[in-house]
Order: C-alpha cells, then sequence, then structure tokens
C-alpha cells in the first residue's frame, strides 16, 4: 500500500525557515571592509607592521662556527685528559696571547673583527630586517597584508607608461620615497611632469601602504646617438 502524503490545500502559504544571523553579520562585516568601513564590531584596523626576518643563513653560519670551535676545544680537552699532547694549534694560541701586549696590531685586529661581528650579530637580533616587503594599511583587525618593493615599482612604471609624451620610465622603490625617473621624446617636460605627479600620487594611494611615500620625479628628454 502507497503510504499517505500531506497535500497542501491551494492557496495556503508555509513559514519561511528562520534567517542565518551570522551570514548576515559576515557579509555586512565583508562589505564594510571592502568600502573601507571600520567593522561592525567596533575593532579598529591597525597597519600591518614589519615582517620579522627568519635570518636563517646567519643563524647556520653562527651555529657551524660555535659546533667546529666547541668541538675542537673537547677533543683537546679530551687528549689533555688521556695524557696526549694538546692541539698545536692551541698551544700556540695560548702562547702568543701570552706573549704579545695588548697594544699589538694583531691583538687589536683580532679584537676589531670579534667587535665587529657582535655588533653585527646584535643588530640582526634587534631589526625586523626582511626591508623588500612593505606593510599595507589595514581594513580589518584579523587581516594584514605586505606589498614586495618590486610589485610597487611595477605599478608606479605602469601607470606613469600611460602619460602621454613618456618613452621609458625607471622606478626605484624604497620604504619611504620612490624615485621615478622618466623620458620624454615629445610634449613640454613642465608638463608631462605636471601629469606624472598627478597619475603616480594616484598611483600611491592606490597602492594601499601604511607608512606615506615621497614622490621624487625627474624628467629628461633622451640622449642623442653619435
Amino acid at each position: 500500500m502507497n503510504e499517505p502524503r500531506d497535500v497542501e490545500a491551494p492557496g495556503t502559504t508555509r513559514p519561511l525557515p528562520p534567517l542565518d544571523e551570522t551570514a548576515d553579520e559576515t557579509a555586512d562585516e565583508t562589505a564594510d571592509a571592502v568600502g573601507g568601513h571600520p567593522p561592525a564590531d567596533g575593532r579598529t584596523a591597525r597597519p600591518a607592521g614589519r615582517l620579522w626576518s627568519a635570518r636563517r643563513i646567519p643563524a647556520a653560519l653562527v651555529a657551524l662556527l660555535l659546533l667546529a670551535g666547541a668541538g675542537a676545544f673537547l677533543y683537546d680537552i679530551a687528549a689533555v685528559r688521556a695524557h696526549r699532547p694538546g692541539l698545536r694549534w692551541r698551544r700556540e694560541l695560548a702562547r702568543q696571547l701570552a706573549t704579545r701586549p695588548l697594544d699589538d696590531p694583531w691583538v687589536l685586529t683580532g679584537a676589531g673583527v670579534a667587535a665587529a661581528l657582535g655588533l653585527w650579530l646584535v643588530v640582526l637580533a634587534a631589526t625586523p630586517g626582511m626591508r623588500r616587503l612593505l606593510p599595507m594599511a589595514g581594513t580589518r583587525p584579523d587581516v594584514r597584508a605586505w606589498l614586495h618593493r618590486d610589485a610597487a615599482a611595477l605599478v608606479l612604471r605602469d601607470r606613469a607608461m600611460e602619460v602621454s609624451g613618456v618613452r621609458s620610465v625607471r622606478v626605484r622603490m624604497r620604504r619611504a620615497r620612490a624615485d621615478v625617473r622618466a623620458v620624454s621624446h615629445f610634449r613640454a617636460l613642465d608638463d608631462v611632469r605636471a601629469d606624472l605627479d598627478e597619475v603616480l600620487a594616484d598611483a600611491v594611494r592606490g597602492l594601499g601602504l601604511a607608512r606615506p611615500v615621497v614622490l621624487s620625479v625627474h624628467v629628461g628628454r633622451p640622449r642623442r646617438e653619435g
């Protein structure tokens, strides 16, 4: 036998399922973030800071040097404990350190090299590194982004090439400065520079960087061959 099924009479209405308020809130927050408005929860977005470099190469070099030095000294200590003569270089180093005065050029040179290496390691430990990544301004508190210098320079170059009269452009992007050198083969140089200043200022704002970038624009004529 067929099981009975519910049949709705014409003109009847069925209640709609409850709305997903979480999805609506997520959509509103996404729309606010895209439009540049602060999130609805009141949290303020902070700009991304500098990325800290892992510095694998300096760390690997220091680790290898420490491992080699520790291994050599352990071998020397074991040899002396076994009533064998110590390593020749260690005995010569001890003799030189005991006989040479402090103002000896070799002593001063070694101390300068050791101090330079120590200062270099301190600077590496105290600075973030990753200088080629430019922090971008945040639109959401849980999202941080960085832009590579080469990518920013490419964007500025492409925008500068759209200006009428520009033949070639070279852009050097730094942390807080962008040096733009353009070559114009027609039009007045003052007009080309004015257009470049306007276009590049708009391009820099479009990059969305956290720190302001100072533009330095230079326009010249192509060099004559011969």
